[in-house]
This record gives C-alpha cells, sequence and structure tokens, in this order.
C-alpha cells in the first residue's frame, strides 16, 4: 500500500522561510529543561528580540524557540502563525521589496 505524502501548510512554509533571516543561536540544555535553558541563555548574553534559539536536549532532539517582544514562544507555533508577531513583520516587508528590486530592472540609455 502506498503511503499518503503529507501537506505541506503554505502558510507554515511562509513562516520557517521569514524565520530563516531572524539570528540564531545554539544551545545545549545541560540539567535544566530546554525551556529554561533558552530563558537563562537569553537573560544572560542579554539577547534583543527576534531571535530563534534552538536548544538541543540530545543527540538526537534539537527544541526551537522564537524569542519576540512578547516572550519566548514555540518555532512550530511561529511558524503557522508568524502574521501575529510584529518583530517579524518588518522582515515580512523587506522580502516583499527585495522581490520587488529583483522584478524592476533598470533600463540602460
Amino acid at each position: 500500500m502506498a503511503r499518503r505524502r503529507k501537506r505541506k501548510s503554505r502558510r507554515r512554509q511562509e513562516g520557517r522561510r521569514i524565520l530563516e533571516q531572524v539570528p540564531q543561536y545554539c544551545i545545549e540544555s545541560g540539567e535544566d529543561k530546554p525551556v529554561t535553558a533558552a530563558r537563562k541563555y537569553i537573560k544572560a548574553e542579554g539577547i534583543t528580540p527576534p531571535a530563534l534559539v534552538l536548544v538541543k536536549r540530545n543527540e538526537h532532539t534539537t527544541d526551537r524557540y522564537f524569542w519576540a517582544e512578547k516572550g519566548l514562544f514555540g518555532a512550530q507555533y511561529v511558524e503557522e502563525n508568524h502574521f501575529l508577531f510584529p518583530s517579524l513583520k518588518s522582515a515580512i516587508e523587506s522580502r516583499q521589496q527585495e522581490k520587488n528590486a529583483s522584478l524592476t530592472v533598470p533600463v540602460g540609455t
């Protein structure tokens, strides 16, 4: 029996593309839970939003968190609801400006 392919949400794919433009920080959780390790790292380093924190839980598992003005969120939630975050709106606008600039080619005389 053939396996059905999982449908990929366009909204989530767009959110993933936007999050790729945000600064990323990779850490290991150590003895703390992943979200606690992320919060401690953000406070210790003084990271300003927006930022993506990748917390390595063990050799197989990595948790992704998004640091926004409103707090710390799971990256998957942010991918699906990127339009709710004002700090990402500027990234969206800059992407659209880049697309428009690449479409308009100046004509030489």
